[in-house]
């Protein structure tokens, strides 16, 4: 296997890595909140916040890296219309992730503090909440868009 194909394979995996866990993270923690358990928003809210830190966040910067690479490998301009778009896309999502990963530390320190303290979740933890999922949406979609430009690169 020559350089490139192996370049290839790693973008490849890391962002099935990336996406798969920002997605499965935010099933778990949106249905979770639904169930008003406290016990499971903890634990759901404690693995998001590592598998970002574990998986997302070196894909995340994996990615780039890797990305550059193979445009270069490859001799594909930057300019590249596709590659142009792909990286619009990639930037809005990372807009979108920064915050996200902030909410998810708050909310998940305010639910552990909750269940110390025996009380409710605090009205900001919901506020949070929503915060988190109106982010996730954009970003979720941008990523969308950067896999289909990455896989047929079209003339745009």
């Amino acid at each position: 296997m020559n350089t490139y194909l192996l370049l290839k394979t790693l973008h490849i995996l890391s962002s099935v890595l990336m996406v798969g866990t920002g997605f499965g993270s935010a099933f778990y923690l949106f249905f979770t909140n639904r169930s008003k358990q406290l016990q499971a928003q903890v634990v759901v809210a404690r693995l998001v916040v590592i598998a970002d830190w574990c998986f997302t966040t070196p894909a995340v910067i994996f990615q780039p890296l890797s990305g550059f690479a193979l445009v270069h490998m490859a001799g594909w301009p930057l300019r590249t219309p596709w590659i142009m778009w792909s990286l619009a896309m990639y930037v809005l999502a990372g807009l979108c992730w920064l915050p996200v990963v902030w909410l998810q530390i708050r909310m998940k320190a305010m639910a552990e503090t909750a269940l110390v303290n025996n009380s409710a979740l605090p009205a900001l933890y919901w506020h949070y909440s929503k915060l988190w999922e109106c982010l996730g949406y954009p970003a979720f979609i941008a990523m969308l868009v950067v896999y289909f430009l990455m896989v047929n690169k079209p003339e745009l």
